[in-house]
């Protein structure tokens, strides 16, 4: 859907409160009112990251789905790959609404969801019924009232292992209190020795060996990175996914809504998302698979996170702006940079400009 006609629907949405136009858009893709727009195949923008092959660097990153409902509805219109959850496993509902909000000066998203979904048993049942041949990950956490959050961490891993293409542990919600300390070094040790292990375990029993990445926060300090760089290292860890949303409020317009609680995405999170995914890039060096997140919005800034040290990117809060014909407009766009730049390969601007966003002071 583009031109006139997504101007009018985004606007009808905009009536809706955040949730209610988010549950709006799932049933949408569920009917199938979003038409399929995926755009053609170009093997420039092929890439295989941690033993996985992506038909394009473009992903739906997590918290879109979170109760995998529409997985292959979104890989439909574009995307190369999706990730679904953050699934823990008992449901909960989150916390109390409203719990999202528009910073529509900003093109932002300010949301304190607090990882509501309906547990793993839901999950499981929806992503049995899809192809194995779909490209989806599965994103694990742990429930707010957990007594021991590295065993719903180890459980993600162990029930979802049939049909996972990857993992990510998601350490990096500002929204559910005390799980930010998981980044602490002892306790990311810990987790990820764990988590691990759980894969080893299912791989040897399966066959087939799943990748797990880390999605960490982009208000780490400098200690913090060289931590969890360290950590990441020493685990032989397959990637890590920079980055979640933020609690800065820095240089946003919309003043109301800045001040409610939760993490911001979108266009704001650019910058600082940038910036530490190449500091990040530095800390781990060449080889180690990364996802780049936040503010992604056109193929110029999906291509920038590939300069800056990025293998995909991700993007969620900016489609609420941009409409469902994101994801596909990005893959043009960067076959269109590949036409310009006579690149063999996307992966050719990787790293082009990572000392310049390793120095931003974002």
């Amino acid at each position: 859907m583009t031109g006139p006609l997504a101007f009018l629907a985004r606007r009808g949405l905009f009536l809706l409160d955040p949730e209610t136009a988010h549950g709006l858009s799932i049933k949408a893709l569920k009917s199938g009112l979003v038409p399929a727009c995926a755009a053609p195949a170009d093997p420039r923008l092929e890439q295989t990251i941690a033993g996985l092959t992506f038909p394009n660097p473009v992903g739906m990153a997590a918290g879109y789905d979170k109760n995998a409902e529409v997985p292959e509805a979104l890989l439909r219109i574009g995307f190369g790959f999706t990730e679904v959850g953050t699934v823990t496993p008992r449901p909960q509902p989150g916390n109390d609404k409203p719990r999202i909000f528009r910073l529509v000066e900003d093109e932002a998203v300010i949301n304190r969801l607090g990882f509501n979904n309906e547990g793993h048993g839901a999950a499981l049942a929806r992503l049995k019924a899809c192809s194995r041949q779909a490209l989806i990950g599965v994103n694990i956490g742990a429930n707010k009232d957990s007594s021991d959050r590295i065993a719903d961490y180890v459980a993600g891993i162990r029930t979802f292992y049939p049909v996972a293409r990857y993992f990510t542990a998601n350490i990096s919600s500002p929204n559910t209190p005390g799980l930010r300390d998981l980044q602490a070094r002892e306790s990311l040790a810990a987790l990820l020795t764990a988590v691990l292990a759980a894969r080893d375990e299912e791989a040897g029993k399966s066959g087939r060996r799943v990748p797990i990445f880390l999605k960490i926060a982009p208000d780490l300090t400098e200690e913090g990175m060289d931590d969890i760089a360290a950590e990441v290292l020493a685990h032989d860890l397959d990637g890590l996914i920079v980055s979640n949303t933020t609690l800065s409020r820095e240089g946003l317009g919309d003043r109301r809504q800045a001040g409610e609680a939760g993490g911001l995405s979108g266009k704001p999170l650019f910058e600082k998302s940038t910036a530490v995914l190449a500091r990040m890039r530095k800390r781990v060096g060449p080889a180690l698979p990364i996802i780049g997140v936040g503010g992604v919005s056109s193929a110029e800034t999906a291509a920038e996170k590939i300069r800056a040290g990025a293998d995909l990117v991700q993007l969620y809060s900016c489609m609420v702006y941009e409409g469902p014909g994101l994801p596909a407009r990005i893959v043009r766009g960067l076959s269109a940079l590949c036409d310009r730049e006579k690149l063999g390969s996307i992966r050719d601007i990787r790293d082009s400009r990572l000392d310049y966003w390793a120095g931003r002071n974002a």
